[in-house]
């Protein structure tokens, strides 16, 4: 009996983890995974390379600022030439880019002639490339990976990144300490090399693509893909709601924390919590694949209001860091969810135009959020804020299985994910070949 249940786990584990036997898929998730972990460092040591050039917390705020704002603008255009272009193509000229602009803020950190603004200027540089990788990637993971292996595959992607949030702050951290924030960034630099050298071994075939018009009538093709797709914007709304409310906790946690739970180890034990929670998300999402992806992902993201609730009181640190642990894992099992559900639901030929209106919302929400948080604080106090953000994702998620076009999406008995037919069809491009 114990034999057989162990073959069962070792069936089961080489289920999980068959996205891995594709050579494709394998070289990709081993770029991605070193640019994630340099990614990590990166996001604390940009913060200390602000204050190590005597910049003030404003200052901080203008850096992170540049970045967001040159993403969200050239987010619609990177959907746009993604699908115009081979989007490996496209993924490798932003990983360079990154690169080089990592290594020349490095350069400038290591010799004592960086400047706040060569700092901003750099992180706007930064974020311009991301517009451009974000919708290209998603696009050429569906080229890569069988439709039946999609979840798997954004959960083992959404894994590694998650274990960089656990482990490289902590190495970032003791990097600083011993030799500056410039060699953190020059690291990044080479996890960016990793990355794009993995993206010129992919070997893959010609795909079909439209021939490309005007870039406004591009751009126009793919909102009208993403306007048809009713389950699709219902649903992306949801997830607007719930990236806007759930400011609230990253803005007030820290101070409720720090007022009542311990100081700021406590915040840091919290904020642990959930990214522990994010890599059991990635192994259920591995291991659970649900015949109604998108209602029971959406369900599961109302969890994500758990941690509002137990600071608005506050609950003891124990409950607080266990509501953190449930927040993290439910935000990656729906997030490998929607990614598979949109890689399989949405045309090829169109899917990183629509893809890149998901990152475009998805990026003004959270720091919309972010904004607005002080101020309703102010006015209805903190624990009042904190109730308006749980209902503001609890009763959205609630309601999203009342939609006919979010219950149409489908596991069906071979893996793949079906789902309603857009009404009224979007108007047929000609083809080309890249």
């Amino acid at each position: 009996m114990a034999e057989g249940k162990g073959s069962g786990r070792r069936r089961a584990l080489a289920e999980a983890l068959a996205p891995l036997a594709l050579r494709e898929f394998r070289i990709l998730w081993t770029g991605q995974a070193v640019s994630a972990a340099g990614g990590g460092m990166t996001k604390v040591a940009l913060i200390f390379a602000v204050l190590a050039v005597d910049g003030s917390v404003t200052d901080i705020g203008l850096v992170m600022t540049a970045q967001v704002l040159t993403q969200v603008l050239f987010t619609l255009a990177g959907g746009v030439w993604a699908d115009r272009l081979r989007r490996q193509f496209l993924m490798l000229t932003s990983d360079l880019i990154r690169a080089a602009t990592q290594l020349v803020l490095a350069v400038l950190l290591l010799t004592d002639a960086a400047q706040v603004w060569h700092l901003a200027a750099g992180a706007a540089v930064f974020g311009g490339a991301q517009a451009f990788f974000g919708p290209a990637s998603r696009g050429l993971m569906a080229e890569i990976t069988p439709p039946e292996l999609l979840q798997r595959s954004n959960a083992l992607m959404s894994f590694s990144t998650s274990a960089s949030t656990v482990l490289s702050p902590a190495l970032a951290g003791v990097l600083i300490a011993l030799w500056g924030p410039g060699l953190v960034l020059a690291m990044d630099a080479v996890t960016f090399i990793v990355s794009a050298v993995s993206l010129a071994m992919l070997r893959l075939p010609p795909r079909t693509i439209p021939a490309p018009e005007s870039f406004w009538r591009d751009l126009g093709t793919g909102w009208r893909e993403f306007a048809v797709r009713r389950w699709l914007w219902l649903n992306l709304m949801v997830h607007m709601l719930q990236n806007l409310a759930v400011a609230a906790y990253y803005v007030l946690g820290p101070a409720i924390a720090n007022d009542s739970l311990g100081g700021p180890s406590a915040w840091g034990v919290i904020v642990a919590g959930f990214a522990c929670g994010a890599l059991v998300g990635g192994f259920v999402a591995l291991r659970l694949e649900p015949s109604r992806p998108l209602i029971v992902g959406n369900l599961a993201l109302a969890l994500t209001a758990l941690p509002l609730l137990s600071l608005a009181v506050p609950m003891p640190l124990w409950a607080v860091v266990g509501a953190a642990f449930l927040s993290g894992a439910a935000t990656l099992f729906l997030d490998a969810l929607w990614q598979a559900s949109m890689q399989q639901l949405i045309p090829a030929e169109v899917m990183s135009r629509v893809e890149s209106y998901d990152w475009l919302f998805s990026t003004i929400a959270a720091p919309l959020g972010l904004a607005l948080v002080g101020p309703l604080a102010a006015q209805n106090g903190q624990t009042q804020t904190l109730l308006i953000a749980a209902a503001m994702i609890v009763i959205p998620c609630a309601l999203t299985p009342l939609v006919p076009g979010i219950r149409a999406v489908r596991r069906e008995p071979d893996g793949r994910i079906t789902g309603p037919t857009p009404s009224p069809a979007a108007n047929p491009q000609k083809p080309a070949h890249v």
